[in-house]
């Protein structure tokens, strides 16, 4: 006779149930993302300080928004271990005739979708993750000197280039089959135009492409290198601090510009 793992009573209570899991049957919606807040009109210094006091709401409320995130995550995480372990207990109780396929594939199913809502809420993690840190950078862009055409600046925080060719979202298909040719797997678009993310920290990111991959990889080089020789701008973000490598992407276009205000 095979020996069997032992199986904990809940596990094994909820495999020989046809319901599912409570954790796994709820419904959950992400946190909703908050409206784009509208700066006041104004002159001068006035309307300077509106702007700060935006910049830093924007960027509190975002960080919250990322926060309640990862809580979302570690629920569905919690949902995935314990649907895997039903489907392992099920399939066993299957082999044994003692319950029908039916109720194998019902919670192979809910465990599907469990994976499914965490990886969702993985990738809205990396775009604010990304948002924040264009944010935080284009700050610092904004106290720089303006960079020629054809001008490339590097620091330890971004990589910038001010190619001359006009640049549209049409010219994305040319950079996906460059980057499809040279590296062998698709290109890891994760914004192309504007996305709720950039709405919600009020960034105009209407003409613009983000490419979740690091400045430093050997993809982020490779990338910037035909960007360069095609003349084409872009600004690689990547952190400061040594091995943190979180919202780091290669943004494709000019600068985001900070949308003030809305008629």
């Amino acid at each position: 006779m095979s020996a069997h793992l032992p199986v904990s009573p809940i596990v094994l209570a909820l495999a020989l149930a046809w319901v599912a899991p409570p954790a796994a049957a709820q419904s959950r919606v992400a946190p909703a993302g908050r409206p784009v807040i509208q700066v006041p009109r104004g002159q001068g210094v006035e309307r300077a300080a509106d702007l700060e006091k935006l910049s830093a709401e924007v960027l509190r409320t975002t960080r919250e928004y990322r926060a309640s995130l990862e809580k979302l995550l570690e629920i569905y995480q919690r949902d995935v271990v314990t649907l895997s372990e039903l489907v392992e207990v099920r399939r066993e109780l299957l082999g044994r005739d003692v319950i029908s396929r039916r109720e194998l594939e019902v919670s192979e199913g809910l465990l599907a979708e469990a994976d499914a809502k965490a990886a969702e809420t993985r990738r809205w993690i990396a775009e604010a993750d990304q948002v924040l840190l264009e944010a935080e950078v284009s700050e610092q862009i904004a106290t720089l000197p303006p960079l020629p055409t054809g001008g490339y600046l590097a620091t330890p925080t971004l990589i910038r280039f001010n190619g001359s060719a006009p640049w549209g979202l049409a010219g994305a298909a040319k950079i996906q089959r460059f980057f499809s040719a040279r590296f062998g797997q698709p290109l890891p678009v994760s914004a192309f135009g504007q996305t709720a993310a950039h709405s919600r920290i009020g960034f105009d990111h209407r003409n613009a492409m983000d490419v979740a991959v690091h400045p430093d990889s050997a993809e982020g080089l490779g990338l910037m290198d035909y960007l360069r020789s095609a003349g084409i701008p872009f600004i690689a973000f990547r952190r400061a601090v040594a091995g943190e490598a979180t919202g780091a992407h290669v943004h494709i276009g000019q600068p985001s510009r900070r949308i003030t205000a809305r008629r």
